[in-house]
């Protein structure tokens, strides 16, 4: 069985960053200095969601499908800068070439991705690779749109269609996973400057994770998996989840019924 990675990423403001492209004071906190970006963003485009090349990438998750078993986990550690979570999260590709699954990867994790990646100068071939190491990439690949190397499942399932996209939680909630729990995007950098990045982490495996089990009712769906393995499937995720003693998980298994 080719091993499936499910992944979410959480960012902040690069406000390194954007010191640099906006000549700011050097002295000026990060709070301050998002906020004015924030300013300029929302006179530009009437919202506040900057540029994906000005965010940074403060944690990535990942459900992992392999072998026998699954792993929810955060990469790297609270401590480790973007580089090494970037670094570490095309490593894994390299070791393994999964099935990659996101919700909305293809409009924001991946190119959040991309361009952290030069900004970091971080090599990532087998990624990259479309056909000219390995032909069977030529017509399957993780950067064709229509390839399903990476399965985008909201864009997938809205057919391609943006007016069609609908909401990782409400789409989870449906069908009768937990959703988001605790937080959503809009409030991880109000908690990144409270000091709160473990909470963040644990959020962002749960997003993991949701993305995951909805990956199995597309698979149910489409035919790959009949009612038993889904059930199966289901069953070996809660039951790797119900032997963590962290918060989140408890909640998410509380919210789970």
């Amino acid at each position: 069985m080719i091993p499936v990675l499910a992944f979410d990423i959480e960012t902040a403001p690069d406000c390194d960053g954007l010191r640099r492209l906006y000549g700011l004071d050097l002295g000026l906190t990060d709070k301050d200095v998002a906020e004015i970006a924030f300013q300029r963003r929302r006179a530009a485009a009437n919202h506040d969601f900057l540029q994906l090349h000005q965010h940074r990438v403060i944690a990535i998750a990942c459900a992992l499908r392999e072998g026998d078993g699954i792993r929810v986990w955060s990469l790297g550690t609270p401590e480790d800068g973007e580089a090494e979570l970037i670094r570490r999260f095309f490593d894994g590709i390299e070791k393994f070439t999964p099935q990659l699954v996101s919700w909305n990867g293809g409009g924001f994790d991946l190119p959040v991705l991309h361009y952290r990646s030069l900004v970091h100068g971080i090599a990532a071939p087998r990624y990259w690779d479309q056909g000219e190491d390995d032909r069977e990439f030529k017509w399957n690949n993780y950067i064709g749109r229509y390839h399903a190397r990476h399965l985008d499942l909201m864009d997938l399932l809205a057919l391609y269609q943006p007016r069609n996209n609908v909401p990782l939680d409400e789409m989870a909630k449906l069908i009768g996973f937990p959703g988001k729990l605790g937080m959503d995007g809009s409030q991880v950098w109000g908690a990144y400057l409270a000091g709160k990045l473990r909470e963040i982490r644990g959020y962002c495996e749960t997003d993991a994770a949701n993305t995951y089990l909805l990956y199995l009712r597309f698979q149910l769906l489409r035919g790959v998996l009949d009612a038993a393995q889904y059930q199966r499937e289901i069953e070996l995720l809660r039951g790797t989840l119900a032997k963590s003693a962290e918060t989140h998980w408890r909640e998410f298994l509380d919210a789970w019924k």
